[in-house]
């Protein structure tokens, strides 16, 4: 018989006879107390092998533990926990209840309901607390996930943590770079438990929305959304953008240091009184002044970087260059607040909150708690969107070839509780695997009038004639995501170039130019677009002019002193202009620098 390789931890630790049943001793002596509950044991037959796992790092969660297909919690525990007679970590140490980490639960067989232990014909292990812990943290928000794809419910998660709300009720006493705050968020009508006993309502990060399922004259295809102008001109969707600036008076060697004051004009690199008029005697901005891009926040000037031996003749004063902080290029706002303190080494310092305001525009993206995100294609006029017979108009048009293919059949189902909701006036229950059923939700909408299926009769703002199909319409919580178009807009004509190669810098921070790659370029190459390719490869990144010796091929110079120009290598004064990128010549260089000696040979020459 094979023998089975013992690992802990990773390590390889020797042989045993029978895996599995070393792994069944551990797990009992375990539930027994004997061992810490911390460890997990792993049995894979197939490959021969235990794995013995102490470490920390691994995620592991809760399951109660079965034996003969019943649980070992019993109503007996129970009883004792509600009158908290027995704590969670008893119940652990008792063998009631374990924790598996992902290894461990590859042994395992899960039922998810204790109603599945009546089938006698599987054996399960264990037994899940709730249905719906299965589902982390991000995803146990998200309402009906049984009633979607697997993919959307990940998106969903991840549009979650990217949505805007009231992410800490002291933003305007912390200063974190970026800060994102919606105006009015609002709790969804739709939640789940784990929402509602995480308190996650008191930092909500939404607002509910009245959709309807309905294509609006191409305006939202794909995933482009409609939104009403109105409904955003009452606060819907509205944010604020927090960005905080730092300033330090650093101290140099030689007892030299910055300070915060206004520059005047004898300082190297004065930006004009303009750029001044906002600040202060002590050099900072007062709050609530409206800045622009490139405003100065805080007026700072330092010493030189280079300093200069001063005799005794020397009568000037030291001087200093300009660095004071500015609002980024491409950004502006309002200051929000100012906070002056010292650091740990006696260096004064400040931080500067600036605000804006960020109003729904067309490029900003919204998503529900589906996965469906869109990004709003047309601001429209609410004169000219549909209404329904009681006058409602939607706040947002989503297209019906959003739902089908994507199969997010909980967005739908999200549409119709939050509408019967509103109709009854109470939240309703979207947990996963027990929430509240389609058929509570039919009901509760023809008691109060409304078709079943959540379907009205539309009207056409703008011609004012019924629209023949029935149109879905209903309540769905969305989220503002924070990408927001302001923050991403780019565009350059001239602007700074790279210390080392010539060439655009790179990213909208640094105002980069606008990359055109190797498939773009293989493009022009296919077309024949000769000067297309030239302009953008050569006129408008690094063209340079080189001096290259017609003799012996090596970059020539050009003496100014003596207005000569001359090969260093052959001395040779048949020098010609040559135009390429200043790239090629910095290979060259760098060609040089490990003993290749590249030579160009020209054609053509003048």
């Amino acid at each position: 018989m094979e023998k089975v390789s013992v690992y802990i931890n990773g390590r390889f630790v020797g042989f045993c006879e029978d895996g599995e049943k070393i792994a069944k001793d551990l797990r009992e002596r375990r539930r027994q107390g004997q061992l810490d509950p911390q460890i997990n044991v792993a049995s894979f037959p197939n490959m021969k092998e235990v794995f013995i796992n102490t470490d920390e790092g691994r995620a592991r969660r809760p399951l109660i533990v079965l034996k003969n297909n019943k649980p070992m919690l019993t109503e007996e525990h129970l009883k004792k926990v509600e009158k908290r007679e027995v704590t969670w970590t008893e119940l652990v140490r008792q063998g009631a209840i374990e924790y598996l980490d992902a290894e461990e639960e590859e042994n395992t067989f899960i039922a998810l309901t204790p109603d599945q232990l009546k089938d006698t014909e599987r054996q399960y292990t264990h037994l899940e607390i709730d249905p719906s812990a299965i589902l982390g943290f991000a995803s146990s928000q998200v309402p009906f996930t049984e009633y979607n794809m697997a993919p959307r419910v990940l998106m969903a998660s991840q549009h979650t943590k990217q949505s805007l709300g009231l992410y800490a009720s002291n933003f305007n006493l912390r200063s974190e770079t970026r800060g994102y705050l919606l105006y009015y968020p609002q709790r969804p009508i739709v939640q789940t438990d784990v929402y509602e006993n995480m308190g996650l309502y008191k930092r909500s990060s939404g607002q509910n929305f009245v959709v309807a399922v309905l294509s609006y004259a191409g305006h939202n295809m794909n995933d482009a959304i409609v939104v009403n102008r109105a409904a955003i001109d009452r606060g819907l969707g509205r944010s604020a953008f927090l960005r905080t600036y730092s300033a330090e008076e650093r101290r140099y060697p030689g007892g030299q240091k910055d300070a915060f004051e206004t520059p005047q004009e004898y300082v190297q690199g004065y930006l004009g009184p303009e750029a001044y008029a906002k600040l202060d005697i002590n050099g900072l901005i007062s709050p609530e002044e409206i800045v622009e891009a490139n405003s100065v926040l805080v007026g700072k000037t330092s010493p030189p970087r280079f300093l200069k031996e001063i005799s005794a003749l020397d009568v000037e004063t030291e001087k200093r260059r300009e660095s004071s902080l500015s609002v980024r290029s491409n950004e502006e706002g309002i200051v929000d607040s100012i906070m002056i303190s010292e650091t740990l080494s006696g260096n004064k310092f400040a931080k500067i909150k600036v605000r804006k305001t960020n109003i729904p525009e067309i490029g900003d993206k919204f998503a529900s708690r589906f996965g469906q995100k869109g990004i709003i294609a047309l601001l429209a006029e609410p004169a000219d969107l549909p209404f329904t017979k009681d006058g409602i108009v939607p706040d947002l048009m989503i297209n019906p070839h959003a739902i089908p293919g994507r199969m997010t059949a909980g967005h739908l189902l999200e549409m119709l509780g939050a509408k019967a909701a509103c109709l009854d006036g109470k939240l309703k229950d979207g947990t996963s695997f027990r929430g509240d059923k389609q058929a509570d939700f039919e009901q509760s909408l023809l008691e109060t009038g409304f078709h079943p299926a959540g379907h009205e009769t539309m009207y056409d703002g703008v011609t004012g004639r019924m629209m023949h199909a029935k149109i879905f319409i209903g309540v769905i919580y969305y989220q503002r995501l924070h990408h927001l178009v302001s923050l991403k807009m780019h565009a350059r004509s001239r602007g700074p170039v790279q210390m080392l190669t010539h060439q655009p810098t790179e990213g909208r921070a640094r105002e980069g130019g606008l990359r055109l790659g190797e498939m773009e370029r293989d493009c022009f190459i296919g077309y024949g677009a000769a000067s297309l390719l030239k302009e953008r490869m050569i006129d408008s990144s690094d063209k340079t002019i080189e001096l290259v010796c017609g003799d012996c091929g090596s970059l020539a110079v050009h003496d100014k002193v003596k207005n000569k120009r001359y090969c260093p290598v052959c001395e040779s004064g048949d020098i010609h202009e040559v135009v390429m990128s200043y790239a090629f010549k910095l290979l060259l260089d760098e060609m040089k620098s490990i003993g290749i000696f590249p030579k160009l040979k020209l054609k053509y020459q003048a």
